[in-house]
């Protein structure tokens, strides 16, 4: 692989493999580096994004990049696997004040309209939205329970890209991955010329997926529901929740929240000390 150059990039979203429509990427890693410019990574094998492993959400990582000669997209990038080195975190102190500063960088949006808009004029493929209410959230039994053999053999090769396994470990790092056997969907508004508009979005990011088996595995097949809600709805709601939206390669217009952003809400200003003045 031809590096073009190295990149520091603050990892924002990884998702959980989906590789059940054609075409679509196994999994996305996506960022913002240094300069502000958003960033979607690829191929990333499974083992670099489980939970608590090589990398995380909010850590900082330094790989070689090189434009994917084959995704349109702006923000697709091949990387080297090899050259990547992991590096310190952002941290959520003193009111997420260091995160905030790079949210405030990304691509945002009030309106999935726009988002859209900004689609078809610029290329724009992730995008931060903030809705103005989300609603709630719908869980969904998934098509299938289990991969497929199709599912399979997409994972799989998606664990050899780059040389980087052989086929007897991919196959096994494909049985250790369990699918989640249900859909997640938050449902939210935002406002527009004409008035409200209510949209629902699924949701993939890896937290969501290792969250659910955290839950399944503590609380069973019959209470984990009410837990996982708890969570998603009423802790997440309560916060500053936002959506890292980011769209599918062969079909543009098909969104997906790919990494969910939920700072404290911000207290509001006491300015009865300076009215004395």
């Amino acid at each position: 692989m031809a590096l073009v150059r190295r990149e520091r990039i603050l990892i924002l979203a990884k998702t959980y493999p989906s590789p059940s429509a054609k075409h679509v990427e196994t999994s996305c890693v996506a960022g913002i580096n240094r300069d502000g410019s958003m960033r979607r990574l690829y191929p990333v094998p499974f083992r670099m994004i489980e939970q608590d492993q090589q990398f995380k959400k909010w850590q900082w990582i330094e790989v070689g990049v090189e434009k994917a000669p084959a995704d349109h997209r702006p923000e697709s990038h091949k990387l080297d696997i090899g050259s990547l080195k992991v590096e310190e975190d952002v941290t959520p102190k003193k009111e997420w004040a260091e995160r905030r500063e790079w949210i405030e960088k990304m691509p945002t949006f009030s309106s999935f309209d726009e988002i859209e808009q900004a689609c078809r004029d610029e290329g724009l493929s992730i995008a931060l939205l903030r809705p103005k209410k989300v609603l709630g959230l719908e869980i969904k039994d998934a098509r299938n329970k289990d991969w497929t053999d199709e599912e399979k053999e997409k994972l799989m090769r998606a664990q050899m890209q780059g040389d980087l396994f052989s086929e007897a470990q991919a196959k096994q790092q494909v049985r250790e991955l369990r699918k989640v056997p249900f859909d997640f969907y938050y449902s939210y508004v935002y406002d527009t010329p004409d008035g409200e508009k209510e949209r629902k979005h699924k949701i993939v990011d890896w937290e969501a997926g290792a969250l659910f088996w955290r839950m399944y595995q503590d609380h069973g097949p019959t209470g984990w529901k009410d837990k996982f809600r708890a969570k998603l709805e009423d802790d997440l709601i309560s916060k500053d929740l936002m959506f890292l939206m980011g769209n599918q390669h062969r079909f543009q217009d098909q969104w997906l929240i790919v990494s969910l952003i939920y700072p404290p809400k911000r207290k509001p200003v006491d300015d009865r000390q300076s009215a004395l003045f």
